[in-house]
């Protein structure tokens, strides 16, 4: 047996001839079968390096010979190559485990790629066929801190995710990770080496945005002095990480739509549209369900993007992996900073362990460095930490709701009513608040529990108007 053989499943005996000749020109051994069992039989029987398969089969269909594969060799590439393509069908083979999902016609030049993408990532194991084993990547999943259920969880369906091509949109609450966790289903998968390149869609003026992911001809725009790269352009045969992909403005959304189908950009001033091989995954704090239900998101494109939903578990549902985040966030702190390292008091840590973390994993690190500054001895107690009072902090988790101006508190609310233990974490919160909301005074003033009045006092009391 070669040592890299592909099993084609398919009940079109023509089109089984007409691949097992393609993938022999490109120096492949080929097997072939019409049926699920079959194709059952022929795995457990040569241990193909990977196997192509149809959806439907005379006996059953590909999510059959993808739950069977997955079951007994983990490592083996299974890829759908179906007349019977859909949005649903390639999100459920994803689901299942599929490294890919392609329509016929095959466009062989495509397939060709694909195929000398699995063959060289089988190159770099060991010569031995795939054994049953556990799923592929846990080493780099390292990087990727925490053992909790909710983590194990994650790490597995990160591997999986790896292995294909598909649009993965990523959701989770604000400073949870989900750039890291981008960033791990890139380096795990078959574009590992190339361009990983993120970008904050928030963060992009509207004038600027098409420059920006399809780049400029030099002379196109006043300031366009020289030819630009745009970050598709950037991420060929790599990855582009749409981060706050909500934030995208309507008439963007329709480019990055026609980009993404058609596999090619068209540089501002340009002629030409430059072909481009990236794979999109994005991410969002925010429902893309309720965004498309205000027609803030188009509908189509969150089809596009949305083939594969992975949620990433805010902190307050993996408090077993604290400990550990703590002290590899002190460890970081102290390296950065050349200091011996900081240690935790046991008051600090019970407060932390009973704390919810709004911000999650970002806010874990923004506290201990700021505790590592304000502390003594070398210890973080508990009166170091300056944790949100509990009435921000409920606040925020609901600070996403629709707020009705001008007055969301009774005006004739007493001042003593709020009341935080001194003018400096007074001073924090309302500033933390401002930031929070974009220095939305009306909806900083809902999160904080007061009056706008009151709010607009405070930001005069200690000059925070300076701070925009």
């Amino acid at each position: 047996m070669a040592e890299q053989t592909a099993l084609i499943v398919d009940g079109d005996p023509a089109f089984r001839e007409r691949l097992e000749l393609t993938l022999l020109r490109m120096g492949l051994n080929t097997l072939s079968c019409g049926y699920v069992q079959e194709a059952r039989d022929n795995i457990n029987k040569h241990q193909p390096t990977f196997c192509l398969t149809e959806w439907e089969l005379p006996d059953g269909g590909g999510l059959d010979v993808i739950g069977f594969a997955r079951a007994q060799y983990p490592a083996m590439p299974v890829v759908v190559v179906t007349g019977k393509a859909s949005v649903e069908a390639a999100a459920t083979a994803f689901k299942a485990g599929a490294t890919d999902f392609i329509a016929k016609p095959l466009e062989l030049p495509k397939l060709r790629e694909l195929l000398q993408s699995l063959t060289q990532r089988q190159n770099g194991k060991a010569a031995s066929p795939p054994t049953p084993s556990t799923v592929a990547g846990n080493a780099a999943n390292d990087r990727i801190l925490g053992n909790s259920p909710a983590m194990q969880q994650l790490k597995a369906t990160i591997g999986k995710l790896a292995r294909s091509q598909a649009p993965v949109y990523i959701h989770g609450e604000s400073g949870s990770g989900k750039e890291l966790v981008a960033h791990q289903i890139h380096l795990q998968g078959a574009r590992g080496k190339g361009m990983f390149v993120p970008v904050n869609c928030g963060a992009i003026p509207e004038n600027l945005m098409e420059s920006e992911f399809f780049g400029h001809k030099k002379g196109s725009f006043t300031g366009a002095v020289t030819d630009k790269q745009g970050l598709f352009q950037a991420a060929h045969q790599g990855t582009l990480f749409l981060d706050e992909v909500a934030d995208l403005p309507l008439n963007m959304q329709v480019k990055l739509l026609r980009a993404i189908q058609e596999g090619a950009v068209k540089p501002v001033g340009g002629l030409e549209e430059m072909p481009v091989d990236v794979r999109i995954l994005s991410a969002t704090h925010k429902p893309l369900e309720q965004e498309v239900a205000s027609g803030r998101f188009r509908q189509d494109l969150y089809y596009r993007l949305n083939v594969i939903t992975l949620d990433v578990p805010p902190l307050r549902e993996r408090q077993g992996d604290l400990e550990l985040l703590v002290d590899f966030f002190l460890q970081k702190i102290a390296k950065r900073w050349q200091i011996p390292v900081i240690k935790l008091a046991p008051d600090a840590l019970a407060a932390l362990q009973a704390y919810h973390f709004p911000g999650n994993v970002r806010e874990l690190e923004n506290i201990l460095e700021r505790a590592c500054t304000l502390c003594d001895d070398n210890l973080i107690r508990q009166r170091d930490l300056h944790l949100r009072p509990a009435q921000f902090e409920a606040a925020v988790a609901i600070s996403h709701a629709p707020v009705t101006p001008p007055v969301l508190v009774d005006e004739s609310i007493p001042d003593d009513v709020w009341n935080p233990e001194d003018a400096d974490a007074e001073k924090d919160l309302v500033q933390r608040a401002l930031e929070y909301t974009r220095w939305n005074r009306t909806r900083a003033a809902h999160i904080l529990g007061m009056t706008f009045r009151q709010l607009t006092y405070r930001i005069q009391k200690y000059g925070l108007d300076e701070n925009q």
